[in-house]
């Protein structure tokens, strides 16, 4: 019969050795619908940046100026949480958005 390890005796696993490293890891790859913001819909309510939790919406004196695609793991909330009057982000294939260019 195998004995448990203690914590001292387990293998040391990924290690955060400084703080706020998380901007280096870019996690954006993994994504299959991407969000595609239109400017001329937008009225920069920015929910979106409030709601997203990547803290992928870009913000430039006041108003949403695009989207960190590095770091978007397309959820959709950006897109959900958008005012039904504006509709400014939509979500897309990403496949789509490859191969047409963002839109």
């Amino acid at each position: 019969m195998s004995r448990l390890l203690t914590w001292k005796e387990m293998p040391i696993g990924g290690m955060i050795v400084k703080p706020g490293n998380s901007s280096e890891y870019k996690t954006g790859g993994w994504r299959t619908y991407r969000p595609v913001h239109n400017e001329d819909k937008c009225i920069h309510c920015l929910r979106c940046w409030i709601l997203c939790p990547d803290s992928a919406i870009l913000v430039k004196d006041g108003k949403m100026v695009g989207i960190d695609y590095d770091h978007c793991k397309g959820c959709g909330i950006c897109a959900r949480e958008c005012p039904p009057k504006c509709h400014a982000i939509e979500m897309k294939l990403e496949s789509e958005v490859q191969e047409h260019g963002p839109s």
